[in-house]
């Protein structure tokens, strides 16, 4: 009788490497075959922090995912909140630690053909087989966007200047597993004619997709060699951050069709099935020579004039073909940068630059003052070249805000938007049913809010400092639901007329607001239209000094004027 025989797992190895501009190594790495779990962390945070913060959710991992006590997808899940909520935690309570978190990508192979995938920031994971690597995972980074949208190429964002940003990580702010916008999971096909690479930014951003398939399969069946070509070649190429990878290869994926040395040294690959022949030299080379004989008739023919013309002339006219003349040029394509400044720029008003830009395109504003009122177009990135030395100014006796993004998508980074008595500010920012990215701005100066969010709107505002504005710093209204995350909300609703909270929310808004600290607001910190979510808001931002009842109040009709009563905002 015969022994049933068991199929053979797949082989898998892992590396990681300072890289050569780093001392230490923020990145760590889960490779176990035993229980098919694989895992590539990056952590964030300087110091000591990036470290503690992978370290954190490698641990998590592996003792979660080794307890298959659920569905794979609800498992993965689970695992990387755990691990957001301890690094959080952790994070609250040393503040050597404060801002830590990390980026991940982790596959559990079910042993039936199929992978799970869980993945948070801008690590990856590429599938590939013999002569194809397609990457799996979609990196959440702006620039890391625009290259899934085909909107740069693979070289083109692996040189951006903003290729090292994310919007999405594990541990800034805290989450639940089925956050919308938190966890991006999906399972994929693993036969055993299949790969898996998993890799930090270290190996990404030095070494092209192709470039990684073919060491791979130059040393398809011996992944921990594979693995120590990728992190060389990373490092030859520049080596400038972590590198890290993780290798599974099905047992077959080895027996794929792969080249085979010659005497020479270069490789051939002979025809599937055939046998071994042995061809003298004179022949092999015969070919060559009759196709390098037709080359030069042909090139005879064609760059010696008189030979052409009495070869050609007759039979060209007679047949009724003329000569096209030169091809055409071809378009230019539009810059991927248009620049607004004083100077050697291509504009002098942000205003027109976004009039030209196109979609995927960023306007990159130099240092300076900019009197005018902007709105985005859809797709633009729009970005101060120095963070908030190009300061945004309301033109005399506008009303409308300095700043608008209506139903677009796109992002804001980096400015300065101020009033002034001979030029009071209305509105800074106003965000209309838009999914905008806003980051590291400073508004202040402002009678109705610094940033005013309304309608169907999913925005993320981000890393700004609004202060001593006359109105609430972010004021929240109809359906909208921005994400309000590490701001600093200062002073704000020290109005004349009436005091104003630090972020002020109406109607079915229901903005999510987590690790925000506000100091020296008038009102409070933060106006409810109900005690639905108090506790909540109240738990997750920091209220410097302020008891519950003072730092979050339910103040169902708020007294300040409505968008809709304010003139001149730009309807």
């Amino acid at each position: 009788m015969t022994a049933a025989v068991r199929p053979s797992r797949p082989v898998a190895a892992e590396g990681s490497d300072p890289g050569r501009e780093r001392e230490n190594n923020e990145d760590r790495v889960l490779c176990d075959p035993e229980r098919g779990i694989y895992a590539v962390i990056d952590g964030v945070g300087g110091e000591s922090g990036g470290e503690v913060a992978a370290q954190t959710a490698l641990d998590i991992l592996r003792a979660r995912l080794s307890r298959r006590t659920t569905d794979l997808d609800r498992l993965v899940r689970e695992a990387i909140a755990q691990a957001n909520r301890q690094i959080f935690e952790r994070a609250q309570a040393d503040p050597a630690l404060s801002g830590m978190s990390c980026v991940l990508t982790v596959a559990i192979l079910d042993g039936g053909g199929k992978a799970t995938v869980g993945h948070v920031g801008d690590s990856r994971l590429y599938r590939l087989r013999r002569g194809e690597i397609r990457k799996v995972t979609r990196d959440h980074s702006p620039v890391g966007a625009r290259e899934d949208a085909g909107e740069l190429s693979e070289a083109e964002a692996m040189h951006h200047p903003r290729r090292n940003e994310i919007f999405r990580d594990v541990g800034s702010a805290p989450h639940e597993p089925d956050e919308e916008g938190f966890i991006d999971t999906q399972e994929i096909p693993f036969g055993p004619d299949d790969a898996l690479l998993l890799c930090s930014d270290g190996l990404s951003d030095m070494l092209p997709s192709a470039r990684m398939r073919e060491i791979v399969e130059s040393h398809a069946g011996d992944p921990r060699t594979a693995v120590e070509r990728l992190i060389e070649a990373a490092n030859e190429a520049g080596g400038k951050d972590n590198i890290s990878v993780v290798l599974v290869e099905g047992e077959r994926y080895a027996a794929g069709p792969k080249p085979a040395a010659s005497p020479g040294g270069a490789p051939t690959r002979p025809p599937y099935g055939a046998a071994s022949v042995r061809v003298p030299a004179w022949r092999r080379a015969l070919p060559w020579a009759l196709l390098l004989l037709v080359l030069a008739s042909a090139a005879a023919v064609y760059f010696i004039p008189p030979l052409r013309d009495r070869l050609l002339g007759g039979f060209i006219g007679e047949i009724g073909i003329t000569d096209p003349g030169p091809a055409p040029t071809p378009a230019p394509q539009p810059p991927a940068t248009l620049r607004v400044g004083p100077g050697e720029t291509d504009f002098a008003t942000i205003g027109e630059a976004l009039a030209e830009a196109r979609k995927g395109q960023t306007v990159e504003v130099a240092p300076g003052e900019y009197r005018e009122t902007i709105e985005l177009p859809e797709g633009v990135a729009l970005v101060s070249l120095q963070p908030r030395a190009a300061v945004l100014r309301a033109p005399a006796g506008s009303k409308a805000p300095v700043l608008t993004a209506r139903a677009v998508d796109g992002r804001i980074s980096g400015f300065r938007i101020a009033g002034e008595e001979s030029a009071p500010l209305a509105v800074g920012l106003r965000l209309d049913g838009a999914s905008v990215q806003v980051s590291e701005l400073e508004i202040s100066g402002a009678a109705v809010a610094a940033i005013e969010v309304a309608g169907p709107d999913r925005s993320s505002i981000e890393t700004s400092f609004l202060h001593d504005n006359a109105g609430p710093g972010i004021l929240v209204t109809g359906g909208a639901a921005p994400r309000i995350q590490k701001n600093l909300i200062s002073k704000n609703g020290l109005g004349k007329t009436a005091k104003a909270p630090g972020v002020e929310i109406r109607d079915d808004a229901r903005p999510l607001l987590r690790d925000n600290q506000f100091t020296g607001n008038a009102a409070a910190g933060v106006w409810l239209p109900t005690a639905e979510r108090r506790d909540e808001v109240f738990d997750w931002n920091r209220f410097e000094g302020l008891a519950r009842a003072k730092a979050v109040q339910v103040v169902p009709r708020q007294q300040a004027p409505s968008p809709a009563d304010t003139a001149g905002q730009g309807k």
